[in-house]
């Protein structure tokens, strides 16, 4: 089973027990976080894509760390005029373990059907009136 879920503005594919880094995340190490933007789920029978997201459904994962990301070296260059900056920077990142993937049950379609059928004699009824109303 996995799922592609959206952390911090990048989307991921998960599965349990899976090991990740992420964009640093407002949480302390050994915390539980759950992240509710599910974009896809995958349980090896069905998929279920969400429009965007899928309601109901959520990955659950654990904070194990913060850390820094490999340095990125940033290096302008103007030719010709003697012009050279050398920067860098390391992104801070935090490592999580996803610990599952949890979905709700899905709504039972009597109930929905039943909600038709009472709209249904509602709006019959409504026109009943008016017609009698009319003459």
């Amino acid at each position: 089973m996995y799922a592609v879920v959206e952390i911090q503005g990048s989307q991921f594919k998960v599965s349990k027990d899976q090991k990740l880094y992420v964009n640093r995340i407002d949480a302390k190490e050994g915390s539980k976080v759950s992240f509710d933007k599910v974009l896809l789920v995958d349980d090896g029978k069905k998929v279920q894509v969400g429009k965007p997201s899928l309601s109901g459904t959520s990955v659950d994962a654990k904070v194990v760390s913060h850390l820094k990301d490999d340095k990125v070296i940033v290096f302008k260059k103007k030719r010709r005029k003697g012009y050279k900056v050398k920067n860098g920077h390391r992104q801070p990142i935090t490592e999580i373990i996803i610990q599952g993937i949890s979905e709700k049950k899905s709504a039972p379609k009597k109930e929905v059907e039943s909600t038709k059928k009472t709209a249904a004699t509602k709006k019959t009824a409504a026109t009943k009136k008016t017609a009698a109303a009319k003459k």
